[in-house]
């Protein structure tokens, strides 16, 4: 069960966590709740790695492991960034840049290997670059339309993504 839900468990919460990342920029959910969010994210993503390390040490699941270690202390930051007010745009922004772009490696390189529909995750890569870039337009020039946007091509590059991944590629 503990293999079926690593294998599944990113269908449901990348699209979840986009979203909820959309309406945090709606002011929609609190700071504390933002925060424990944060926490409950950093528990999933450390027992996913210790969990799945010894299924993860070749090919393209060394990449993906990678960017869960990396994204684990990229959630961590965040966390942090709650309660460290001087700091807080800093960490939070390495945070979700850091969400917004280090799958962006992991599709490259699914990509590279897949033998089915590469340009899918290609797809999925540009979309994380390309979300990231219309956010930080959107961040610089105040304009939330902008940062929505951003986050939503990133939510949807990255759902297309893993979805074919988890599914498709079975």
């Amino acid at each position: 069960m503990l293999r079926q839900a690593r294998a599944l468990g990113p269908t449901f919460l990348i699209p979840l966590a986009w979203t909820f990342v959309g309406a945090a920029h709606l002011d929609v959910v609190t700071d504390r709740t933002l925060f424990i969010a944060h926490l409950v994210m950093a528990v999933l993503l450390a027992v996913f790695a210790v969990t799945g390390r010894s299924e993860m040490r070749d090919g393209v699941l060394r990449t993906w492991w990678f960017v869960i270690a990396v994204g684990f202390g990229a959630t961590v930051f965040g966390a942090v960034g709650f309660r460290v007010g001087s700091a807080q745009a800093v960490l939070q922004g390495a945070a979700l840049f850091g969400w917004m772009l280090l799958p962006a490696v992991g599709f490259l390189d699914t990509g590279r290997r897949s033998p089915n529909r590469p340009w899918l995750y290609v797809a999925a890569a540009v979309g994380c670059v390309a979300g990231a870039a219309v956010y930080a337009f959107g961040l610089l020039a105040s304009d939330l339309g902008a940062q929505l946007a951003g986050i939503a091509v990133v939510g949807v590059g990255q759902t297309i993504g893993i979805l074919d991944a988890a599914f498709l590629q079975q």
